[in-house]
């Protein structure tokens, strides 16, 4: 195995010669390397297991790429396994793109792929197949990665907004908008002394701990971009009822609070990396608590709201002051590239 010779990143380490080989094989490979991947193939070949399968894709941009409690490799693993857990699946095996600009420094790159493949190891997924391509200096902020995943799903719950009712309850399994005030804060440009981590995390044991519920769990959710308060719009708007949540109930860290004030955002807006929204029939509510908190993501998992049949289509949120108002879809991005 050739290690890359070069410090920076070049244009030549896109181009598909000895220069890329050294780079993917002697980073790349060393840093993700799994059986599936070894060969090197434009494909990769597995046998998929017995049941449905689930797909999904997603690209990161987040700004900076290193941030207290994570970084943009950790973040892409994590990012597409919890898109395939709250579908109800086993998350299986992972693509990964890396677009790179000229002039990345090497190290950089080996601590990013070394942390992507540590994530993805701990949550019992193989990056199985990849590309790498190289853009011209001041083409591209550093580092953009675009991550592919395949799971199974192994039941025949149907974890949709028709299986949803009135009167099911509302669970999450913990503290809002922890990662989008964190990138905000590490970006520097807010004179605050708050220590505060990304949240980011695989959720596939929480959702699994909760698919043991059977068809009284109705429907998940990881409540990314747009927060909270956009993954439970939405689910309103597609069930063709209301989500009541009780801000009082509501879990927030008070460093996420008090930035939030003086940013003037609203932390259900903000978004989180290691966390799962549910629906839940009634009589689980207690159970699927006590599911989500006896894991160690889960402690600050709680109770917020329930589904209601009117006004449709609505997000509500009953405040602290006893009044009641409209929780509306985000418009606009308060914080952009924040994943």
């Amino acid at each position: 195995m050739v290690r890359p010779a070069d410090k920076l990143v070049t244009l030549a380490h896109g181009a598909g010669g000895k220069a890329t080989r050294a780079l993917v094989e002697g980073l790349f490979l060393e840093e993700l390397g799994n059986p599936l991947l070894a060969p090197l193939g434009d494909s990769a070949v597995a046998a998929a297991p017995p049941g449905r399968l689930a797909f999904t894709t997603d690209a990161y941009v987040v700004k900076p790429l290193v941030f207290p409690g994570g970084d943009i490799g950790a973040l892409a693993v994590h990012g597409t396994v919890n898109d395939l857990a709250v579908a109800g699946a086993r998350p299986l095996w992972l693509t990964a793109a890396f677009v790179i600009e000229e002039g990345f420094a090497v190290a950089d790159l080996r601590r990013i792929a070394r942390s992507m493949g540590k994530a993805a190891r701990a949550a019992g997924v193989a990056v199985v197949a990849g590309d790498t391509k190289v853009v011209e200096r001041g083409k591209c902020d550093g580092l953009y990665v675009t991550t592919a995943g395949v799971g199974v799903l192994e039941h025949d719950l149907e974890l949709t907004p028709s299986a949803v009712r009135p009167g099911d309850r509302i669970l999450v399994s913990g503290t809002l908008g922890d990662h989008g005030i964190a990138i905000m804060v590490a970006r520097g440009g807010l004179d605050l002394e708050v220590v505060l981590e990304s949240d980011t995390a695989p959720v596939h044991e929480l959702a699994a701990a909760l698919l043991r519920l059977g068809g009284r769990l109705r429907w998940m959710r990881d409540p990314t971009r747009g927060g909270l308060a956009t993954a439970l719009n939405e689910l309103a708007v597609a069930a063709g009822l209301a989500v009541v949540l009780d801000e009082s109930a509501l879990p927030v860290r008070p460093q996420v609070v008090g930035v939030c004030e003086i940013l003037g955002i609203d932390p259900l807006y903000v978004a989180n990396e290691g966390k799962l929204v549910a629906v839940v029939a009634p009589d689980a509510a207690e159970q699927g608590l006590a599911a989500l908190r006896a894991h160690p993501l889960g402690t600050d998992a709680a109770l917020i709201g329930t589904v209601e049949s009117e006004p449709a289509g609505l997000a509500l949120l009953d405040t602290a002051f006893g009044g009641r108002r409209i929780v509306d879809m985000l418009v606009g991005d308060p914080l952009p590239r924040i994943c």
